[in-house]
C-alpha cells in the first residue's frame, strides 16, 4: 500500500528507532522488538492482511533514522485492516493549519 507518508515533526512524537524499539511491546519469549525489525518495516515494509504491502513510515534527523509514534499506529492500524487510518496533511495543509491556528491565537489575544 503505497500511501502519501509524511511524519509532522511539530504534531507527532518523534522518536529514533532505538527509542521506539523500547516503547513497543515485548512480543516474542518476552524480549524487546530488535531495531533491524524497524529497519526492514521502513525498507521492505509487510503484508498486512489484505494482502498489501504496508511501510513504515520514517524520516531523517540529522545521521539517525527516526519514526514517530503515531506512525507506528498508522503502520499498525494498516497493517491490521479494521482501523480507519488517518494520514497526517500535506505540508501544504499543514502550513494553512499553522496559519490559521496563529490567526485563531492572535484573535484570542486582541478580542479577549
Amino acid at each position: 500500500m503505497e500511501t502519501d507518508m509524511a511524519i509532522d515533526v511539530f504534531n507527532e512524537e518523534v522518536v529514533s528507532f532505538a527509542e521506539a524499539a523500547k516503547r513497543l511491546p515485548k512480543i516474542r519469549n518476552g524480549k524487546k522488538l530488535h531495531l533491524s525489525t524497524l529497519f526492514r518495516w521502513a525498507q521492505a515494509g509487510k503484508i498486512a492482511n489484505d494482502g498489501m504491502r504496508v511501510r513504515l513510515e520514517t524520516i531523517q534527523v540529522g545521521g539517525t533514522r527516526c519514526t514517530s509514534l503515531e506512525a507506528l499506529q498508522r503502520f499498525f492500524d494498516r497493517l491490521t485492516g479494521e482501523v480507519e487510518v488517518i494520514t497526517p496533511p500535506s505540508t501544504i495543509k499543514r502550513e494553512w493549519l499553522r496559519r490559521q491556528r496563529e490567526a485563531e491565537e492572535y484573535l484570542d489575544r486582541e478580542l479577549g
